[in-house]
């Protein structure tokens, strides 16, 4: 019976497939990330439009926090599944605190900086720059920093399967 990964291949166009096979943990990454996006966006709007209609910024970082948590359950049970230590969590979490930092300055930078806010442009310019910045450029900035740290810090070592592990022979001296 094929897997779910070879059941998804197999709808693939076969140009593509050689790819996605080679390139599986950053494609796993970027469908995490994607997932997680809308979330935050989610998240981020209702906060914005509701409870925190005057703080930005906190609505966004509210909202990549919650994101934040999702995406270490589903990278850590799909994208690398294979690999990690024993503090994997606390590092996650680390760099994740350091990428939260980065995707809030775009945001940051257009509101109180460029001043991209009310009443100096209209409420139509100040969330299409807020969107701009804080979703879109931010996101993505801190999307390329977990990447690439969670690849070099948190998820380095490969994991000993528990399946291989029963099946070695014993040793006998």
């Amino acid at each position: 019976m094929p897997s779910p990964t070879q059941r998804a291949l197999a709808r693939v166009p076969a140009r593509l497939r050689p790819f996605l096979v080679r390139h599986r943990r950053l494609v796993k990454v970027l469908l995490v990330g994607a997932s997680c996006f809308v979330l935050t966006t989610v998240i981020n709007f209702s906060l914005k439009f509701t409870l925190l209609e005057r703080k930005p910024v906190v609505a966004l970082t509210i909202a990549t926090v919650a994101a934040t948590a999702v995406s270490y359950v589903l990278n850590r049970r799909w994208s690398f599944r294979a690999v990690g230590r024993r503090r994997e969590a606390a590092l996650f979490f680390l760099v994740s605190v350091v990428a939260i930092v980065v995707n809030d300055i775009p945001l940051i930078l257009s509101r109180y900086l460029l001043e991209l806010r009310e009443p100096q442009v209209s409420a139509l310019t100040q969330e299409v720059a807020d969107f701009l910045s804080g979703m879109v450029v931010g996101t993505f900035v801190a999307m390329l920093f977990r990447f690439w740290a969670m690849q070099r810090w948190v998820f380095t070592r490969l994991a000993q399967p528990v399946a291989r592990m029963e099946q070695q022979p014993q040793r006998t001296s």
